[in-house]
């Protein structure tokens, strides 16, 4: 049963954050690293093939080890499992799949002791249909809470507009009394009212009951989808709603949402200045997307504007500039993303059947999320070099969208295959057991037990971007980038401050290209090997590969000088990306 309005958790007051977190002092969101664990998918401690809590906090190392500054964990509360659990028939319990609220506070716990904060999905658009309260509305009571409506034509028989599901279909279903309910998504989601009072109350306590527990955020889903146009006009066409879009709706990105998420901004900062929300929100424009971290908003939006983005560097150098322009006029911080768990991995999105050339571009394109100002996201999976897994049996699918066969291509169970952890075992180390979906046997070679010490591998290019990251000045910090003329195919910036600056260059073509930039010395990084440069493609122990052996003390670098150093050829390898401190 659903907990009624209630903002006291059956533990105590539990874990708060850690006051020793670095990077407090000015929003430590700003440049932070977070990784985001899919909780079904990511380690599995009972043998019953499905990731839980308990196996996410004896993972946490890993994520730790990798120099994240926080975790993201997609629901995990008690749920139908419709949606892989975004149906929430219980905003205060732990699905038993999942666990308990023990195993949450242990979590909770576990990743503060690793200077890890935590950010937990919050799913205010909908509930389950199994949700006490959506129960209650079949029955009469409550129905106010949800969007429910007469239909049109002769005896109502039809929807009462022409909105669609976001999974295919119709955005509508009708009940036993001959009206009908709405829903963005499945049927087993109905929308709920967000012009009732007790909805929003509601939510208010949800928010207390995990800030309460120590949670140091949420990442809230569907942000700009819980307030429609009045009337809930028509639209006039069909192919509406992709998880990811630009289209202007009347069912999304409303101007009513941007009055509940300051209202949750002054939630949050009643509990201190490093409690966060992130809007997973999909707005038409950058600018659109910028009102969401407004400075009395949320803290960060989701960029998805750079993930949708095509390997191209005209197209790159275009979202880069559009998004810090968007963001810098609310002065917030940008994001960069380049896979979660609703899209399609990365690695084959970059490879166009190719997955050699796949992995090349999603190693370059690391570098170059990472070398932005602004926040990162790391999905589960992507520090491996992972592929989406195409060929998954369809009785294995559990993706509604798959379900109902013409809703966002039916495709995101592929990127949400367990991970591998070891190279033996039925599930390579994901559990005891098998997993809930199989994984292709190649990935033995890229689990995490194959790939840790290996300086070539993607993994230990992770863990040293992530290494430079944390201790260069210019790498993540600021607003802006400066750019420098380079060759078509290749891009180019500066990021200076007054402790140090960084160059970074990105090849997209498939060939090596020679580049004149002001730099000397060896890489601080590259996704491939450079030319003339020792072993600076992935991580190793010698101070030359963490960059402290460099011609020219970054503490030296002017960034008021007007010149440039002295322009050096670089023979950048093909899809590659590399970092020079400046």
């Amino acid at each position: 049963m659903a907990h009624e309005l209630t903002s006291t958790p059956p533990t105590a007051a539990l874990a708060s954050p850690c006051d020793s977190f670095a990077g407090s002092v000015g929003g430590w969101w700003r440049d932070a690293v977070i990784y985001q664990v899919y909780v079904r998918s990511f380690a599995d401690s009972d043998g019953d093939g499905i990731g839980d809590l308990r196996g996410a906090r004896e993972r946490l190392a890993h994520v730790a080890g990798l120099g994240a500054d926080a975790v993201w964990l997609t629901p995990f509360y008690a749920s139908p499992q419709a949606d892989g659990g975004y149906d929430v028939a219980d905003y205060r319990a732990v699905d038993p799949v999942f666990g308990d609220l023990a195993d949450a506070d242990d979590l909770v716990r576990a990743a503060h002791a690793l200077g890890l904060r935590v950010i937990v999905d919050i799913v205010p658009n909908h509930t389950s249909a199994r949700h006490p309260w959506f129960e209650a509305a079949l029955a009469g009571v409550g129905r106010d809470r949800y969007v429910f409506r007469p239909g049109r034509g002769p005896g109502g028989a039809e929807p009462p507009n022409d909105w669609e599901s976001v999974f295919g279909g119709p955005a509508w279903t009708r009940v036993g009394d001959g009206t009908w309910y709405l829903h963005l998504f499945a049927p087993e989601q109905p929308d709920l009212n967000w012009k009732n009072p007790q909805v929003r109350a509601e939510f208010d306590s949800v928010l207390r009951f995990w800030l309460d527990l120590g949670v140091d955020g949420f990442r809230i889903d569907v942000a700009h989808g819980m307030v429609k146009a009045e009337g809930l006009p028509d639209i006039g066409h069909g192919q509406q709603a992709k998880l990811i879009g630009t289209q202007r709706l009347p069912f999304f990105d409303q101007d009513g949402v941007h009055e509940i998420h300051r209202h949750w901004r002054r939630l949050l900062e009643s509990y201190g200045p490093d409690r966060i929300g992130v809007a997973e929100a999909w707005a038409p424009t950058p600018e659109r997307l910028a009102l969401y971290v407004r400075p009395d908003e949320l803290h960060q939006a989701f960029n998805f504007q750079f993930l949708n983005c095509a390997w191209d560097a005209t197209a790159l150098r275009t979202v880069v500039e559009e998004s810090l322009r968007a963001t810098a006029s609310v002065g917030a911080p940008t994001t960069w993303v380049l896979s979660n768990h609703d899209v399609v991995r990365h690695t084959t999105r970059y490879g166009a059947g190719d997955p050699v050339t796949g992995l090349r571009r999603a190693r370059a394109a690391a570098l170059l999320m990472l070398a932005l100002p602004g926040s990162a996201y790391v999905y589960q999976g992507e520090e491996l070099g992972l592929p989406e897994v195409t060929d998954l049996p369809d009785e294995l699918r559990q993706d509604p969208a798959f379900l109902r066969g013409d809703g966002q291509d039916g495709l995101r169970d592929g990127c949400r295959v367990p991970l591998p952890w070891s190279a033996e075992g039925p599930s390579y180390g994901f559990g005891p057991a098998g997993a809930w979906l199989p994984q292709p046997p190649e990935w033995a070679g890229l689990s995490v037990a194959a790939q840790t010490g290996d300086p070539a591998s993607t993994l230990e290019l992770y863990r040293a971007a992530l290494r430079i990251r944390r201790e260069h000045p210019a790498l993540g910090a600021g607003e802006a980038v400066e750019w420098l003329d380079t060759p078509d195919g290749v891009l180019a910036f500066r990021r200076r401050t007054e402790a140090g600056g960084v160059l970074v260059a990105l090849n997209t073509t498939g060939a090596d290209v020679s580049v004149e930039l002001p730099v000397t010395g060896e890489p601080l990084l590259s996704s491939e090997p450079v030319a003339g440069a020792a072993a600076t493609h992935g991580h190793h122990d010698s101070a030359a590969a963490a960059g402290a052996v460099l011609p020219s003390p970054a503490g030296e670098f002017d960034p008021e000088a007007p010149g440039d150093a002295a322009k050096s050829g670089v023979l950048l390898p093909a899809e590659s990306c590399v970092w020079w401190a400046i």
